[in-house]
């Protein structure tokens, strides 16, 4: 549930979402539609992809979306045909989504829930309850996942957590607290960061990185970096790269790095990043710059933004909404999302290593997390 990258601010979208929910309170689950888009390899690396479309918030239409490289067609809405016995689908807001093992996790936020399916059959396998959670990551076979633990928009809600999950028994085995809405999580080393964003009291914003000691599973210390931290990825160095959003007033939203061996911010970049995704070496970079937007590259062993963009053919500037990013770990084909009106299906777009469109599909409402099948 990320619109605009923020909650407060997507609660300014949810007023035109709620009243378009109002005539479908009963919405059910869309059927599986299929469209083959390119031609397929049998012996591709990697098998395929799935691709969970957020949908608006109270209108249950978050789905799950696949694209069999081997093949070259793409499912629409592989969890309602996969789980019927489901009834009203996977849920009101997709939020996160990764592999683990052979397990597929799925955070679907305003439904206060983690799904867990088989990655290969997309059959549930259990529903883990968190209030409000937001993101995931993994580490020696737990889970973590961080969660507000507060009604959506509840401008007095307190701390938030991290609830770490046995990822063979799926049952919740400790919680931690942090900072207000936290947001984005990495693990580096034995320590898990935490972006708090303290989103729900924008006069109020939160400014700092939890610092999880996973042994004790203790808050150890914050890291102070910038009001409404957002996004977070960890990079092979033991550096993290994580998003502020500002104040959508007169702080602007910036990149910031933060040595984790030090604890300490190390450089920060003028960029308004709306989403990005993190592949070997490089942070590939959306960024918006008032109604615009452009596609950088980041070396981050160099801790240097390159004199070029990642599309070159000027699709980009065709997208409405640049949503959700990644990267094929094998071909290194970028793949991207244009989320479009926010209430309509979106677009996924796959560009070459030379930044040229191979191809594109619709997908389901507002298109954003990616999780790889081999």
């Amino acid at each position: 549930m990320k619109k605009l990258r923020h909650t407060y601010c997507y609660l300014l979208l949810a007023g035109f979402a709620m009243l378009a929910s109002s005539c479908r309170k009963d919405a059910k689950p869309d059927t599986e539609q299929t469209e083959t888009v390119f031609e397929g390899n049998i012996a591709s690396a990697v098998k395929g992809f799935y691709l969970l479309n957020e949908g608006n918030l109270n209108m249950n239409k978050a789905s799950l979306d696949y694209i069999d490289y081997t093949t070259g067609v793409y499912q629409k809405n592989v969890y309602s045909s996969a789980n019927p016995e489901a009834g009203r689908g996977l849920g009101d807001v997709g939020n996160d989504m990764a592999i683990y093992g052979s397990k597929l996790f799925i955070v679907v936020n305003n439904s206060n829930k983690v799904e867990v399916l088989d990655a290969r059959t997309r059959k549930r396998i259990k529903q883990i309850d968190i209030v409000n959670c937001r993101y995931i990551t993994f580490k020696n076979n737990k889970a973590y996942v961080s969660a507000y633990v507060s009604a959506v928009g509840d401008a007095n809600a307190g701390n938030g957590i991290v609830a770490e999950i046995d990822t063979t028994t799926l049952l919740i085995e400790r919680r931690v607290t942090i900072g207000r809405q936290p947001e984005g999580i990495a693990i580096v080393g034995n320590k898990l960061y935490v972006a708090n964003s303290g989103g729900y009291s924008p006069k109020n914003y939160e400014r700092t990185i939890s610092v999880v000691d996973l042994a004790s599973f203790t808050e150890i210390k914050r890291i102070d970096v910038a009001i409404n931290l957002n996004r977070m990825l960890a990079d092979a160095n033991g550096d993290l790269y994580v998003t502020s959003q500002g104040d959508y007033l007169n702080i602007k939203p910036k990149l910031f790095v933060i040595d984790t061996r030090t604890e300490q911010l190390k450089k920060t970049f003028e960029l308004g990043v709306r989403t990005f995704c993190l592949d070997d070496k490089y942070l590939y970079t959306v960024n918006s710059n008032g109604q615009n937007f452009d596609y950088s590259i980041i070396d981050v062993d160099t801790e240097t933004l390159l004199n070029r963009s990642f599309i070159t053919d000027g699709t980009g500037a065709k997208l409405a909404q640049p949503y959700g990013i990644a990267v094929n770990p094998v071909t290194k084909e970028i793949l991207l999302t244009d989320a479009g009106s926010y209430v309509n299906p979106g677009t996924l777009y796959c560009f070459d290593t030379a930044g040229r469109r191979k191809w594109s599909v619709t997908t389901g409402d507002i298109p954003a997390h990616f999780a790889f099948i081999f």
